[in-house]
């Protein structure tokens, strides 16, 4: 599952869907995909997506940057601003829904 933004910037699960998300509550799906949606749109105004959440080296943009998800879980995307693409590469779900 994607969001296109036609010729702007877009997000998709890196390496695709089945391998990312498949078998994981709906609501942590839902809500992955909510904040890959909103990171399109920081995006597309013109912000920084490389420098949001944690990355490899404190308070330094770019790598792959982990993003809370619900309670407590996470998800790691990388924004690659050459490509308009932020890749969705792995979700760990809330501790309730393991």
């Amino acid at each position: 599952m994607t969001q296109d933004a036609g010729q702007g910037w877009r997000w998709e699960y890196e390496p695709d869907y089945e391998y990312v998300a498949k078998g994981l509550p709906k609501r942590v799906v839902v809500e992955v995909e909510r904040l890959a949606g909103q990171l399109v749109d920081l995006a597309e105004m013109g912000i920084d997506v490389t420098a949001v959440g944690d990355g490899p080296r404190p308070g330094v943009a770019g790598g792959v940057r982990r993003l809370s998800v619900l309670e407590d879980g996470f998800m790691l995307v990388l924004p690659l601003p050459r490509l308009r693409l932020v890749a969705v590469t792995y979700i760990c779900p809330p501790f309730a829904d393991l």
